[in-house]
C-alpha cells in the first residue's frame, strides 16, 4: 500500500481489463493511485510486478492490506466489501444478478482473452501475422461477441446493460466497445450497444476512466 493509505491500481491506459476496474473504482466512489505498467515494453514481466502478479497480467488492485488480481473478482470484491457506498455493482434481485455475470462473462471471457495483446503478439510470432491481420482477427471476435450480446440486450437493457441501473456489466461493455471501434468495427450495427455507451458516457466514473484521459496515455 501507499504512504496515504489510498488502494494502487496497476495499470495500462489502453488495456480493457484495468479499464473495467477503473469504472468500477469511480462508481464505488473509492479514490486510488495509479501505477502505470506499459505493456509494450513488457514491464509487467519485471521481477518487481511478478511479487504482486506472477501471471504476468493486468490490473492489479492493492487494497485493504491485499493484492488482488483479476478484474471481474476485484469488482465483485468491491461491491461485497463496500455494499453501501457508491452505486450497486451487482443488483440484490438474484435474476438481474446473473444477468450482470451473464454480460459480464460474455465480454471478459468469451471476447476480450481472444484478442488481448499476448495473443495478438503470439499470432505475429509463430504465425507471421501482420497488422492488418491481427485488426481482421479482433474486429472477427468482438464483432461475433457483440452479435450475442446485442440479443441479449434486446431482453434486458434499460439505460443500460440490465434495467436502468447501472452495473459490473457496464463497466466490461463499454472498455469493449472502445477495443472494437480501434478495430474498426461499426456499431451502426449494435443500436443498443452503442445507446448504452452513450448513457455512460455522461457519468463522471466513466469519464475519469477513459484511456485517454490516463496519466500514461500516449
Amino acid at each position: 500500500m501507499s504512504d496515504n493509505n489510498l488502494p494502487i491500481l496497476h495499470s495500462y491506459w489502453r488495456a480493457s481489463s484495468p479499464y473495467r476496474v477503473r469504472i468500477a473504482l469511480g462508481l464505488k466512489n473509492i479514490e486510488y493511485q495509479y501505477a502505470p505498467v506499459n505493456l509494450l515494453e513488457n514491464k509487467q514481466a519485471s521481477d518487481e510486478y511478478m511479487q504482486k502478479n506472477p501471471a504476468k497480467l493486468l490490473p492489479t488492485l492493492e487494497i485493504d492490506g491485499l493484492v488482488l488480481t483479476q478484474s471481474v473478482p476485484i469488482m465483485e470484491y468491491l461491491e461485497e466489501t463496500r455494499p453501501n457506498q457508491g452505486v450497486h455493482l451487482l443488483p440484490s434481485d438474484p435474476i438481474k444478478r446473473h444477468t450482470v455475470r451473464q454480460i459480464t462473462q460474455m465480454v471478459a471471457s468469451d471476447i476480450q482473452p481472444i484478442q488481448n495483446l499476448r495473443l495478438l503478439k503470439k499470432l505475429k510470432e509463430d504465425f507471421n501475422v501482420d497488422e492488418q491481420g491481427k485488426a481482421a482477427w479482433s474486429k472477427h471476435w468482438i464483432e461475433l461477441g457483440f452479435n450475442s450480446i446485442e440479443k441479449v440486450l434486446e431482453k434486458t437493457a434499460g439505460k443500460f446493460c440490465v434495467g436502468d441501473d447501472v452495473s459490473m456489466a457496464d463497466c466490461c461493455l463499454i472498455p469493449q466497445v472502445y477495443g472494437a471501434r480501434r478495430y474498426g468495427v461499426d456499431m451502426n450495427k449494435y443500436p443498443i450497444i452503442a445507446r448504452i455507451e452513450r448513457a455512460c458516457a455522461e457519468m463522471e466514473a466513466f469519464k475519469k476512466a477513459h484511456p485517454e484521459q490516463q496519466v500514461d496515455k500516449f
